[in-house]
């Protein structure tokens, strides 16, 4: 009876635990709820786009909450979101007026595959070790690891493509790899890996490739269109361009004016709306020009061939006659579709010599016929370069490179590129009859593919603010509210004075908005322009080609304007779209070739110009364009970061942007194409 009693008291009392115990959980769910709903009451729910960063945590800016400032969300509310995701978030102010927020839905997946390298650890089953797989992503901004089963062919180190579930609740997911590129360690892996992942389409249709063949075939017909054989019309472009769209003539009119004729391939005439080529055009956006070759928006049968305003062949165009005062101010615009036929193919670089040298340049005999046209053509260039000084266009400094390749396809020399008097020349006068045609469109209320500029947020503009008067810059002429380029530009002049110059471009260029396409005109910020188009590259830009097609059906053919807003703002759309896409892919090309060829130099020493402090280290410059990072470990002690003035401090010692430092190459790993250094001894 004891025992019985005794086993029947610890039954009463273990239920009499249980029951307690589920009181406290159900008196803590209450409290938990309570407090939930109390919070919830202070949250602001928005939607927006998911802005990764390297460091794991992330932003999201409000497309529907009225808020200016993007939203903070820690790495550990991300919640399976990856850069571009559109999501869902609440969000809270804080005390210091900065927010935070977290993600609670992912509404539209951006991409649907990641490419990075395969590698192996050890991790945790069932309390014990063993090995899996994970493949860590070449995009920074993509900052998860996803776990994958290779198969047989898959090896450690390969680069690969990877399909991402569909639904994502954390940074830790599972994948499938559904395409190997090969070692990570080689060019051809990294270069397939990089037009994989921008979705450059390498390909044409096959519908697409026999509408070009058989419009590329048409006879020249002076059918509608105005023959110009009497102009002397001729092209410049670099030596090893193939895709000539733009041409110029030059007259003098009286009372000191110029009549500058902007001749451009007329690409419309061959890629009709609707049509296998058009859908081409719309999908692809642009031409991609990497370092060894072009990835054209249209097939080289129209790119290089028919479209291309090749010397001494009749070839459609749409002329643009722009009236300049002597001062070069646009005083009227008139085009038309015409015939030209270039006299010569001009070279910038022969054309340079031309200014340099005059009549004793070796080129001269080649230019004979054209060579008073360049003298005044370059005097016209002067006055417009004067005129853009003026009106405050931001001139920022930055080196482009020239990489040149072995027959190996490998880089044996990277420099920085030079510009002349021949290439500027080219760029004012385009820039001209952008702005011509799209005041020309404009003032009739016409539909247009505009390109607008936005003006600098004004966070971004006072740490830009701060920054230069640290440097001892005059910053007294930047109004704090709605600050005109021309402002900006002074502050630009003054650095450009006392030799860093390159250095405050590198953080206006940071502090400005992105240039993009537009159905409507807001300005262009940048270049001090109310009214801005692209109209001057249709074989290469959609851009160009959609203001062609409706130039030319509204503003010449008469038809009705009403019929093609739509398009204009599809079109302005897909070129947005499309130009980021295959900046993306040209600077990671660029990237990949000048990693591999510093890999040839570790050990050597180089001077450099610090072009960005981060809390992490100093990212570099060479002389020949080539950048890579000094790590904060590599400095040696602790340093202070200052996120306003740009600033890494160790008591006395400060790294700031401009600063000219020896270097020494650590490593050059191609597969991030990433380069490090070290302060050289």
């Amino acid at each position: 009876m004891k025992k019985k009693n005794k086993k029947s008291a610890s039954i009463y009392k273990a239920r009499a635990q249980r029951v307690a115990q589920a009181k406290k959980r159900k008196i803590r769910e209450i409290k938990k709820n309570a407090l939930e709903k109390s919070r919830a009451s202070s949250y602001i729910y928005a939607s927006g786009r998911f802005i990764g960063t390297k460091s794991g945590y992330g932003f999201v800016s409000p497309s529907d909450s009225g808020e200016q400032k993007d939203i903070f969300i820690p790495a550990s509310k991300i919640r399976g979101a990856l850069d571009g995701d559109l999501v869902k978030i609440k969000y809270k102010k804080l005390a210091d007026g900065k927010t935070e927020g977290e993600v609670i839905e992912i509404s539209d997946n951006a991409r649907d595959t990641v490419i990075g390298t395969l590698e192996q650890r050890m991790g945790f089953y069932r309390r014990k070790q063993r090995p899996e797989f994970v493949v860590i992503p070449d995009d920074k901004h993509l900052s998860l690891e996803i776990k994958v089963n290779p198969s047989r062919s898959d090896s450690v180190g390969d680069k690969v493509e990877v399909l991402l579930p569909k639904k994502r609740q954390s940074s830790f997911m599972q994948g499938e790899i559904i395409r190997n590129f090969g070692s990570s360690d080689t060019r051809e892996a990294n270069y397939e890996a990089i037009l994989s992942d921008a979705g450059v389409p390498t390909e044409f249709s096959q519908e697409a490739l026999s509408e070009a063949m058989s419009v590329a075939k048409e006879p020249i017909s002076d059918k509608g269109r105005k023959r110009l054989d009497r102009e002397i019309i001729f092209t410049i472009d670099g030596a090893d361009a193939k895709d000539l769209d733009d041409a110029v003539s030059l007259s003098r009119l009286a009372g000191g004016r110029w009549m500058l004729g902007v001749h451009i391939a007329d690409v419309s005439h061959y890629v009709r709306s609707k049509t296998p080529l058009d859908r081409e055009a719309m999908q692809r956006g642009t031409s991609v020009y990497f370092v060894d070759k072009v990835v054209p928006m249209l097939p080289p049968v129209l790119s290089n061939g028919a479209c291309s305003l090749n010397a001494g062949e009749d070839k459609y165009a749409l002329s643009a006659h722009i009236i300049l005062s002597g001062d070069g101010e646009i005083e009227g615009c008139r085009i038309e579709k015409t015939i030209i036929n270039s006299r010569v193919r001009g070279v910038y670089s022969e054309v340079n010599s031309l200014f340099d040298e005059k009549k004793d340049s070796p080129f001269y005999g080649k230019y004979r016929e054209v060579y008073p046209t360049l003298l005044k053509m370059h005097e016209l260039y002067k006055t417009l370069e004067a005129k853009q000084r003026k009106n405050g266009s931001l001139e920022l400094e930055s080196a482009e490179a020239k990489i040149t390749l072995g027959e190996n396809g490998l880089p044996v020399q990277i420099e920085k590129a030079v510009r002349g008097d021949a290439e500027r020349l080219i760029e004012a006068f385009m820039l001209t009859a952008n702005e011509a045609v799209a005041t020309t469109l404009a003032e009739r209320d016409l539909p247009c593919v505009y390109r607008i500029h936005e003006p600098p947020p004004p966070d971004k503009l006072e740490s830009f603010r701060l920054y230069s008067a640290n440097l001892g810059l005059d910053t007294a002429k930047i109004r704090r509210e709605n600050p005109s380029a021309a402002e900006l530009s002074s502050v630009l002049e003054q650095a450009k004075e006392i030799g860093i110059g390159h250095a405050l471009s590198t953080v206006l260029l940071r502090t400005m908005s992105k240039a993009r396409y537009s159905d409507v005109h807001i300005g262009h910020y940048g270049l001090g322009i109310e009214l801005y188009c692209h109209f001057t590259s249709p074989i290469r830009r959609l851009s160009d080609l959609a203001t062609h097609r409706m130039i030319k059906a509204i503003l010449i053919d008469g038809e009705d304007a009403r019929k093609y807003r739509s398009y204009a703002k599809r079109a302005a759309i897909a070129a947005s779209d499309c130009e980021l896409r295959a900046l993306s892919a040209e600077r990671q090309i660029e990237a990949l070739y000048k990693t591999l060829y510093m890999s040839s130099f570790i050990g050597e020493t180089f001077s450099s110009v610090v072009t960005s402090v981060t809390k992490f280290g100093l990212f570099v410059e060479l002389e020949n364009t080539c950048e890579g990072l000094i790590p904060t470990s590599e400095l040696g002690g602790y340093y202070i970061y200052d996120e306003v003035y740009k600033t890494l401090s160790n008591g006395s010692l400060t790294y700031r942007i401009g600063d000219v430092l020896q270097v020494t190459v650590e490593n050059a790993d191609i597969s991030s194409r990433t380069v490090n250094f070290s302060l050289a001894e």
